[in-house]
C-alpha cells in the first residue's frame, strides 16, 4: 500500500515535531503530499506553545498557528530525507482538535495520519493525549502514533 497524502497534525511541541522523521520515512522517495495541520483550539489555548505566554502581550492564536506550521515546513525542507517530490501543504484552522483533524483528513483525502501521543507540558499531555485517543477510535484511515520524547 502506498500513501499519497500524509496528514501531520502539529502543536509546536518537540513531541509533535519529532513526527516529521516518521512522516518522511512513510513518504520515502515517492511523490506524496504532506499536509501540515495546526488546529487552534481557542476555547482552551492549549494548542499554543509555552513561549506564547512569556511576554505580556495579547496572544493571537491564528498568528501563532501560522508560525508553527511554517516552522514545521522549514524543518521538513531542511531534512536530508526531503525531496522535491514531496508537496507540502500547510493548514492552520480553528476548532476542536480531534474533530478538526478527522474532518481535514476526510476533506483532503489523507491516506494516513502521523501524530504524537502527547504535547509539551502536563496540560497538553492530558488534552493532546485525549485528542490522539479520539482520533484513534474514530479514524477511518491508518494512524501512526509516535511516543513522547524521553525526559
Amino acid at each position: 500500500m502506498k500513501f499519497r497524502k500524509i496528514l501531520l497534525p502539529v502543536d509546536g511541541s518537540p513531541n509533535s515535531e519529532q513526527t516529521i522523521d516518521y512522516a518522511l520515512k512513510i513518504a520515502g522517495k515517492e511523490k506524496v503530499e504532506l499536509i501540515i495541520l495546526h488546529v487552534s483550539d481557542s476555547k482552551r489555548l492549549t494548542s499554543l506553545p509555552d513561549h506564547s505566554f512569556e511576554k505580556d502581550e495579547e496572544v493571537d492564536a491564528e498568528d501563532e498557528g501560522n508560525k508553527i506550521v511554517e516552522r514545521v515546513k522549514r524543518l521538513i525542507e531542511e531534512k536530508e530525507a526531503y525531496t522535491d517530490d514531496i508537496k507540502i501543504t500547510t493548514l492552520n484552522v480553528g476548532g476542536h482538535p480531534s474533530e478538526t483533524i478527522l474532518k481535514v483528513a476526510t476533506i483532503k483525502e489523507a491516506d494516513v495520519i502521523v501524530i504524537a501521543t502527547s504535547g509539551k507540558h502536563m496540560i497538553n499531555r492530558f488534552l493532546l493525549g485525549s485528542v490522539t485517543e479520539k482520533i484513534i477510535r474514530q479514524s477511518k484511515i491508518p494512524i501512526l502514533v509516535v511516543p513522547p520524547l524521553e525526559d
